[in-house]
């Protein structure tokens, strides 16, 4: 399984995190996040994937944090339309498109997005479009049907390790976030590793 880590925003930290080599690293252009990144990403290796997560986003803002930020992937987390996600896929852009999942969720709503996302992410369906801190129930994984891969987040620790593990159909990616958290948007570098090491370990 591959790692994610979002919400990061403070330079230092992000070099930091970016020794680990995650696959994915997560930038948050919402301005009502207390992750927003409203500064420069400093350069990272080039095998980290850097996402730029959007809530309800232009079009024409999203084209230019690409621009400026050399994203590799845009990560969808509001109530964005297929056609929206059209769009962007005609553009050759990289799509990562967020559902929040709550105690029911029709899988079936995932169908009209698969020809123009690259994955989907499954999220805790809360307050906040993201970082709302706790895990959904994961029992109803069984009913995703799709062949694209999907990245799991919402609230994981180094805890939900052992049940990540147990799934019957594993994420691709895992996406970790404010339970790896000092404040807001700073991580806990050794946190991370541990982590890291025990989702790569057999």
């Amino acid at each position: 399984m591959k790692l994610k880590i979002c919400g990061m925003k403070n330079p230092e930290n992000i070099l930091e995190a970016g020794k680990l080599l995650p696959e994915f690293m997560g930038f948050i252009f919402w301005e009502k996040s207390p992750r927003y990144l409203t500064g420069v990403i400093p350069k990272l290796p080039e095998s980290i994937n850097k996402v730029g997560v959007f809530v309800n986003e232009t079009i024409n803002i999203i084209h230019s944090k690409i621009q400026q930020h050399d994203l590799q992937f845009v990560q969808l987390h509001g109530d964005e339309s297929v056609a929206y996600c059209e769009h962007l896929f005609q553009k050759n852009i990289k799509i990562i498109k967020v559902f929040s999942i709550g105690n029911d969720f029709d899988f079936n709503l995932l169908k009209p997005f698969e020809p123009f996302v690259d994955y989907f992410l499954f999220d805790t369906k809360g307050k906040m479009p993201g970082g709302n801190g706790f895990t959904f129930n994961w029992k109803i994984l069984q009913y995703y049907q799709s062949k694209k891969p999907f990245f799991l987040s919402g609230g994981i620790g180094i805890d939900e390790i052992v049940n990540i593990k147990k799934l019957k159909m594993l994420p691709f990616a895992i996406d970790i976030n404010s339970k790896f958290e000092t404040e807001p948007g700073i991580k806990d570098i050794p946190s991370i590793l541990e982590f890291q090491t025990q989702l790569k370990a057999e």
